[in-house]
């Protein structure tokens, strides 16, 4: 399945965005879909992912009530609205699919988008 990121952006603290997720090639709704991110010199982390019944999401703690992760099977998109951005969510945001099942690790992921930068200043 081929994913394509977009929607980053410059916003001040506070403000919010919304990332979508675009899959094409594979049957889109046999994926769950998850949402990380990375900053220079750390780790890829994970952020939210959303399971393949569309009813099951889970939350990196950080980001729980401030973020919401959504898909949309007819339309094969998973959308990340990220509200009340504070600086530390600064990062370059990549979404990845995964067939079976899903866990948090970001290398139990088989596929991914390039990323999407968010730059969120004070």
């Amino acid at each position: 399945v081929q994913l394509q990121a977009s929607g980053g952006g410059l916003v001040q603290a506070g403000g919010s965005l919304r990332l979508s997720c675009a899959a094409s090639g594979r049957t889109f709704s046999n994926y769950g879909v998850g949402w990380f991110r990375q900053i220079p010199g750390k780790e890829r982390e994970f952020v939210a992912l959303i399971m393949q019944s569309d009813i099951s999401t889970y939350y990196k703690d950080s980001v729980k009530g401030r973020f919401t992760i959504s898909r949309d099977n007819a339309k094969n998109t998973v959308d990340l609205q990220m509200n009340n951005l504070k600086p530390e969510d600064t990062a370059v945001y990549y979404c990845a699919a995964r067939a079976g099942i899903i866990v948090p690790s970001p290398r139990e992921w088989d596929y991914w988008g390039q990323g999407t930068q968010v730059t969120v200043s004070s």
